[in-house]
């Protein structure tokens, strides 16, 4: 349960952190306006207090493995919101993120 808890607080951190960026970039760069800017930084908020409840106390560990779920969520989120077509190196390199997400957070450890 502990892990399925973890996995749900990765996936809303990264909603929250490449959702407030996107918001940003699409106020700033795409001139939709401060109130974009504003719920950007309001979801880069609320990903640093997502982030704060994960099972683990380690905030290195937390966020070296979060790293992997960005990298792999940001190119999902180009897909989805912005017609981005990854290429084969993008998703292996997406795939060596999820697996090293998986040995930091979830190895057995005495």
């Amino acid at each position: 349960m502990a892990v399925l808890r973890s996995l749900l607080l990765f996936l809303l951190a990264a909603l929250a952190e490449i959702g407030g960026a996107w918001l940003i970039w699409q106020g700033w760069r795409e001139h939709r306006g401060v109130l974009w800017i504003a719920g950007g930084v309001l979801a880069l908020g609320a990903y640093g207090f997502v982030a704060s409840f994960q099972p683990d106390a380690n905030f290195g560990r937390v966020l070296a493995a979060y790293g992997g779920i960005f990298i792999a969520g940001s190119l999902a989120w180009g897909m989805v919101l912005d017609g981005f077509r990854p290429d084969r190196w993008d998703l292996a390199g997406a795939t060596i993120c999820l697996v090293g997400v998986a040995v930091i957070m979830y190895a057995p450890r005495s």
